[in-house]
């Protein structure tokens, strides 16, 4: 599991410890793209950030909706160490798995399953 030091309104990619795969799932991401992340037991979703006015990526993703609040508490905290991992949510997962499963998504399938 990585790690993360609370110093900052986001997370920087360079601040995550412990998981190079989290880092590189990180800098994969276009900017607007959210994922959604276990930070210190709180599940919440985060946007990579836009590219800078220059057009240099920057590496780091923000917390958006509910999880802002959450991370507003822990910026309280500031130099803590906290624990953080990507979650799949049902949800996210659902949606990643929609193409995989189109080819069952007919009316004949409907209508044989439909009752199930």
């Amino acid at each position: 599991m990585a790690t993360i030091r609370v110093n900052d309104d986001a997370i920087w990619l360079k601040n995550i410890e412990g998981d190079p795969n989290l880092q590189h799932r990180i800098r994969a991401m276009r900017p607007g793209d959210v994922v959604d992340l276990e930070v210190d037991g709180v599940v919440g979703r985060w946007q990579r950030m836009k590219d800078g006015r220059d057009g240099r990526p920057t590496f780091g993703i923000k917390p958006i909706a509910e999880m802002r609040q959450a991370w507003a508490r822990m910026s309280r905290q500031r130099g803590k160490v906290v624990p953080v991992r990507e979650v799949i949510t049902a949800d996210s997962y659902l949606t990643a798995l929609a193409p995989l499963l189109s080819e069952w998504d007919s009316l004949e399938d409907e209508e044989a399953f439909r009752d199930l």
